[in-house]
């Protein structure tokens, strides 16, 4: 999500699978992998450094992998064989930077084989991402254990970009995530690049009486119907989040307001007067905002699912 929060149904049999704050601590490697937080923060730096999406990549990725099977790591798996993988999912096929999390386990295995699980190796570089991009910082709670199941056909269950407020509000809600939650983790999208597809319903065909969405502002619904046409062939076609895309501020806000905002979901916090609130807030104070991420971070990264410490990200053991 840049970080598409993306999300669909699930039943909650489903979600009951796993839970907030499953025996994850701020110490959980004091004693095993002292070093741990060190050695992934200059992986992901050194990243960076070469590649300035890097760090949307991660926080995208991270909340993608918390949103099916809670934070397992189950986002990096290889499809193999018949099974396909969350990661070849339809929303996730523009995901990108697994190597980033390659190299960060690759260097904690070497420094203490077999502790430290992927789950948790993706959850702190994505709070180091955050902050290479200027935003703040935060002690991220341990412990996660790495999935043995990702099935592409369970990414329906992301928030979708399409998405209405009551539609949010459930995908959070079913989560253990608050309206609080989603006003504030839907910031993550000051952050990285859109492809056409995700806002593409506001462009063209909106509804019977529209054919652009009323609720996106005229100068720019003609700036990305030229990018986006009808017909567009462009696979790579899309443009940045924001104009600061690769800076973490609070412009996302800001632009929302203006109606200046990508995704249909972005535009329908501003539908009911709790978020809209929220929204106002946030573009008028920054250290709200960023108090409020990373309140809502925590709380999304503490959901937990799996049952191993994979040796590779890539497959199960």
């Amino acid at each position: 999500m840049a970080f598409v929060v993306a999300l669909l149904f699930c039943s909650a049999i489903f979600f009951s699978s796993f839970s907030q704050g499953n025996a994850l601590s701020l110490n959980y490697y004091t004693k095993t992998c002292p070093d741990v937080e060190y050695v992934i923060a200059q992986v992901v730096r050194e990243a960076t450094m070469k590649d300035k999406t890097v760090p949307a990549a991660l926080l995208r990725m991270h909340f993608h992998d918390c949103f099916i099977r809670g934070c397992d790591g189950s986002v990096l798996l290889n499809s193999k064989g018949g099974n396909k993988a969350e990661k070849d999912g339809p929303p996730n096929v523009s995901l990108h930077a697994f190597y980033v999390i390659d190299s960060a386990k690759k260097a904690v295995e070497a420094k203490c084989p077999g502790i430290v699980s992927c789950a948790d190796i993706l959850a702190l570089a994505a709070r180091d991402a955050v902050v290479l991009a200027g935003g703040p910082t935060w002690d991220v709670p341990k412990g996660r254990k790495d999935g043995r199941i990702s099935k592409a056909s369970e990414t329906v269950q992301l928030p979708a970009p399409t998405f209405n407020i009551s539609q949010l509000q459930q995908s959070f809600s079913q989560r253990g995530l608050s309206m609080e939650d989603l006003v504030a983790l839907s910031g993550g999208h000051t952050l990285g690049f859109s492809h056409c597809s995700s806002f593409q319903n506001r462009l063209h065909n909106f509804n019977s009486t529209h054919d652009i969405d009323p609720t996106l502002h005229p100068s720019i619904a003609a700036s990305l119907r030229s990018i986006c046409p009808i017909k567009n062939k462009a696979k790579n076609a899309g443009t940045n989040m924001d104009p600061s895309s690769a800076t973490f501020d609070n412009n996302y806000y800001k632009l929302t307001l203006q109606k200046k905002s990508l995704f249909s979901s972005d535009q329908a916090l501003l539908t009911i007067p709790k978020t809209k609130d929220l929204v106002s807030k946030y573009a008028s104070s920054k250290e709200a905002f960023n108090t409020a991420f990373v309140n809502s971070m925590i709380k999304m990264s503490s959901i937990t699912g799996g049952q191993e410490v994979r040796k590779d990200c890539r497959v199960v053991n």
